[in-house]
């Protein structure tokens, strides 16, 4: 519905007038933990910090809508519909709006490519992503390729299937059967009025003489560009309400409309917590909206914004002083603590047959019993059965469509996968589980698969893809301020690690009482005997601000002392080479000449045993190109290694960096992988030539992906590791 449709090059759009502005990102889920500890919805479990702001600079929508000769309604210009690149499950990922909402200029929709005066990074929807000021993240479409004038709104999957808040009683089931999905008056657009307390923080403790007085503090937002007009704190259940003070760093647009998020802050005599249970947080915006007591369950778990209440505990410090402790409803992602958390101190009560519900039907027949023994017999890709809390799930149907690939399930078949399972898998996926249920297990016969293990015979080879095997840390080496190089000793100095050369392994170990599991390649190979070698980048808390608590399992590993142990499952993968140009990939015999590989940070370790498993053998003439992404020369791994192969096999590996902060007299490419790039550094396709990647999904979907298409290369020409 437009009399020019056009085709903008990014170039060309960089040169129109623009705007930077701050707004601030809300996802429709911010809070969902606290629901979710209610009863599950179908969402990640985010805490109350999935919220941030950023200035953003783009062109307004309604000015290309004009370039575009936009139609009017009567003509059939409806809707304007946003699609981004990124393909998913169902198709690529796409919304829209009315035309009303995207030509008024009061509304500041924008099509953007910088974020704080950045272009923007790929996780941020580079080259382009629509802002869209007061409305949920999830309308706010990244990785922006096409949008169409329509008369009607979208009718992609995730338009429907996604940002809804539908009625208590309405579950996904009820959902999709009764066609609640398609109800228009429960779709989200403009965020509600939310509010959260910062301080006290969870888990702080505040010494009652240290300070004649406490300043609390928070966050307040709300949506369609309304004003927060008052954030207010109760200490005595909701009978009284204390108006706190508000900072408002942003001015109104030239319609008097808010974008962003406010800070609140009150100062409360130390002797008025003397006694109290609970510290209660509202806010109110201009439309005198504000935020109900109560947590209104949706099985999406979205636009939770009750009462932020934070609990009070009395407590006696070390030194014997009073103190008190606070204790927020949860805390971000999965993490322990949350006085809404179920404290797990009793010992899980095992199922029996009667607590099975007798209704529910498998095919044409109810569910029955299996024993361990006869479980442990389906761990193979014709019958591949699990365990989650004591009932047995039959996941063969789902071995193809699993995200991680086959080998992943197969790696729990024909056992015990609850704790593995819940240590990566989200609540939607353990909810996804029932569709595949068949029994459960029966209480006799339990010491059947340790009998099973004890007539094992025994090898010289280490891992095993059924179980976890522990091993103790020998060696540590730091190689720099946050690069560490780990040794762990096999089960006997005669012992091999047994992973083939381009596969994984699961790393474990329990993180805060919780099992937490990575994959990690080592640099080691079979040909070490005795031992294997982990090189591992350490992501601290507090240096990246995206993820303030750095990474679990790399801190774990860098507290380690001599002695200490972790736990290995594999191996993992779907790339195994065999040497001079055979490899298995996919469970299909390949024969290669050329090989591309493309790393990008910690993705180097499995390109980097297959470099040494090809360079090693003097008759092995594959060809290997790497080109390795970084984002400092410091951060690049393996730098000394890499440098000496390729300088002594210059022959056979080609070698290339490129790094998104360079120094002054670097030698190679800067910035993001790009086509020139591919194009001087990949070999050229053909039939016996294939490009492997690990590093970052964005890296490999927005960067490596369609250059590589555009150099000529097939889908099945290319694969991730």
């Amino acid at each position: 519905a437009v009399d020019k449709p056009i085709t903008i090059k990014l170039a060309d759009l960089l040169k129109m007038p623009s705007q930077s502005i701050p707004v601030t990102l809300v996802c429709a889920g911010n809070r969902r933990r606290e629901e979710n500890m209610v009863k599950k919805t179908i969402g990640f479990s985010w805490g109350a910090s999935g919220v941030s702001t950023s200035v953003w600079t783009g062109v307004r929508l309604c000015d290309l809508l004009k370039l575009a000769g936009v139609k009017t309604p009567e003509e059939g210009a409806r809707h304007v519909c946003f699609c981004g690149s990124d393909t998913l499950p169902k198709g690529d990922y796409a919304t829209s709006m009315t035309i009303a909402h995207a030509m008024d200029p009061a509304n500041d929709v924008m099509v953007c490519w910088a974020q704080n005066g950045k272009r923007l990074l790929p996780d941020h929807g580079f080259p382009l992503r629509m802002i869209i000021p007061g409305w949920i993240g999830g309308r706010m479409v990244k990785w922006l390729k096409e949008i169409k004038v329509t008369g009607d709104e979208s009718d992609n999957y995730y338009h429907y299937f996604d940002n809804r808040v539908l009625p208590s009683h309405v579950d996904a089931e009820m959902a999709t059967d009764e066609g609640w999905w398609y109800k228009p008056d429960f779709i989200i657009n403009e965020l509600n009025v939310n509010s959260a307390i910062v301080y006290p923080q969870h888990d702080e403790v505040f010494d009652l003489g240290s300070s004649h007085t406490y300043t609390m503090k928070g966050y307040a937002y709300t949506g369609g560009g309304r004003k927060i007009i008052r954030s207010e704190i109760s200490l005595d259940g909701g009978k009284t309400w204390r108006l706190a003070k508000i900072n408002r760093p942003e001015r109104p647009n030239a319609y008097g409309k808010f974008w962003c998020w406010c800070f609140w802050e009150l100062e409360v005599p130390t002797v008025d917590l003397v006694g109290i249970h609970e510290i209660a947080l509202r806010a109110w915006d201009s439309g005198m909206n504000t935020q109900p007591k109560d947590i209104t369950w949706n099985v999406m778990g979205m636009m939770n914004n009750c009462h932020f209440r934070v609990k009070v505990h009395p407590k006696a410090t070390t030194s014997g002083k009073i103190a008190l402790q606070f204790e927020h409803p949860t805390v971000a992602a999965n993490g322990p603590g949350g006085w809404m958390v179920p404290k797990k101190e009793d010992a899980p009560v095992e199922l029996k047959k009667e607590d099975v519900d007798a209704k529910a039907n498998v095919g044409n027949g109810n569910l029955v019993g299996y024993t361990l023994e006869e479980i442990s017999k389906h761990d193979h890709k014709d019958s591949a059965w699990i365990i989650h809390d004591n009932k047995v799930y039959d996941c063969t149907p789902y071995l193809q469509d699993h995200p991680g690939g086959a080998e992943s399930i197969l790696l729990a078949a024909g056992q015990d996968a609850t704790e593995e399972f819940d240590a990566i898998h989200s609540t939607k996926a353990q909810s996804m589980l029932k569709d595949y249920l068949i029994g459960y297990v029966t209480t006799d016969e339990k010491d059947a698969a340790k009998a099973s293990d004890a007539s094992a015979e025994k090898s010289l080879v280490a891992l095993n893809p059924k179980k976890r095997i522990p091993f103790k840390l020998i060696e540590k080496e730091s190689l720099s301020h946050d690069t560490r190089r780990f040794r762990f000793g096999l089960q006997s100095p005669e012992h091999i690690l047994g992973l083939p050369v381009g596969n994984h392994m699961l790393v474990a170990a329990k993180v805060d009482g919780k099992l937490t599991m990575r994959a990690y390649t080592p640099t080691s190979s079979n040909d070490d005997v005795g031992y294997f070698d982990l090189v591992v980048k350490i992501y601290f808390k507090n240096v990246h601000p995206k993820f303030p608590e750095g990474g679990k399992l790399s801190q774990h590993l860098d507290s380690l002392e001599i002695g200490d142990s972790i736990e290995v499952k594999g191996p993992l993968g779907h790339v195994s080479y065999t040497g001079r140009g055979e490899f298995i990939i996919h469970g299909k015999p390949t024969f290669l000449k050329h090989v591309g590989l493309i790393a990008g940070g910690t993705g180097i370790t499995p390109c980097y045993q297959i470099i040494k498993a090809v360079l090693k053998d003097p008759e092995d003439k594959t060809t290997l190109h790497l080109l390795y992404a970084s984002r400092t020369e410091e951060d690049i791994l393996l730098r000394e290694e890499l440098d000496s192969l390729a300088l002594e096999h210059s022959d056979r590996f080609k070698l290339h960096y490129t790094l998104d902060l360079p120094p002054k007299d670097w030698q190679f490419s800067s910035g993001f992988i790009d086509y020139d790039m591919i194009e001087s550094q990949m070999p050229p396709s053909s039939s016996e030539t294939k490009v492997m990647m690990c590093g970052p999904p964005p890296m490999i979907d927005f960067a490596c992906v369609p250059n590589l298409k555009k150099y000529g290369y097939t889908e099945n020409q290319y694969l991730s590791f």
